[in-house]
């Protein structure tokens, strides 16, 4: 037994496997912790949106119920390195791709899986230096450049293209694999981007992510009420129908923003 520390998610759908995983991490080092078990791609990237900076590593079998794993990353930017579990080795390249740093085969074992945390230990002061120093170029250029934010969208209109600026635009909503930008006077044009894109050109004192489907503009902000399950429920000035709800993982940072402080 070593005493490798390390705060480690586990995404796996089988409930023996993923107890199994937990015995073999404790039984490797009793100062691994394991932070959270999820069992689905919706439950992971949930739990990463609002956990990912508590831990150290996560363990993640390619294969869930709801689909495979790789498409967590669609949805949330993985940080952290990522040690992949199949029972099938068609995965492996795509995998690497993925943060993987291992890939352990189905059924594990306890040597299998040694092997893979003593790459851990290996890689973890080249990691933590790594990670200083993006800290530290991130610092710098915080501190000399101001980022330009997208303040104007493209959109068609039947043969016409217009150009909608950003203080037209009311919000934008994703619904299924599509897109749409909707403006103060209630117009829909469906743009070609994803809602993770949009978070990282827009101007974050303007726009907010409150959910997988919705950014919102705070100009169009008419009303916030405290909904059910701790969670809150946003009232549009442009009298859009649909729900819009700031999901419970992002209500302190939604809080945050709309105070002005985030």
């Amino acid at each position: 037994m070593t005493n490798l520390a390390l705060k480690v998610l586990i995404v796996e759908d089988e409930t023996p496997a993923a107890e199994k995983l937990e015995r073999y991490l404790l039984r490797y080092s009793e100062a691994i912790e394991i932070k959270g078990k999820v069992e689905s791609i919706e439950d992971a990237v949930n739990w990463l949106e609002a956990n990912q900076s508590s831990i150290d590593l996560i363990f993640m079998d390619i294969q869930l119920k709801d689909g495979v794993s790789f498409d967590i990353f669609k949805e949330v930017k993985v940080q952290k390195p990522v040690i992949f579990i199949t029972a099938y080795n068609e995965f492996a390249l795509e995998a690497f791709k993925m943060n993987g740093i291992d890939y352990l085969l189905k059924p594990i074992t306890f040597t299998d899986l040694s092997n893979s945390l003593k790459k851990v230990e290996a890689l973890g002061t080249q990691l933590r230096w790594s990670e200083e120093r993006n800290e530290t170029i991130n610092r710098v250029i915080d501190s000399t450049q101001q980022k330009n934010y997208k303040n104007r969208f493209m959109v068609k209109l039947g043969d016409h293209i217009k150009s909608i600026t950003s203080d037209q635009i009311s919000l934008f909503f994703a619904d299924g694999r599509d897109v749409y930008l909707i403006t103060n006077q209630l117009r829909k044009f469906i743009i070609d981007y994803t809602l993770e894109s949009l978070d990282e050109i827009l101007d974050p004192k303007i726009f907010h992510r409150v959910n997988r489907s919705y950014i919102v503009n705070i100009s169009a902000i008419q009303d916030v009420i405290v909904y059910s399950n701790s969670r809150l429920k946003i009232t549009s000035n442009i009298k859009w129908e649909p729900e819009i709800i700031v999901s419970r993982e992002k209500v302190s940072e939604f809080k945050e923003w709309f105070d002005g402080s985030h």
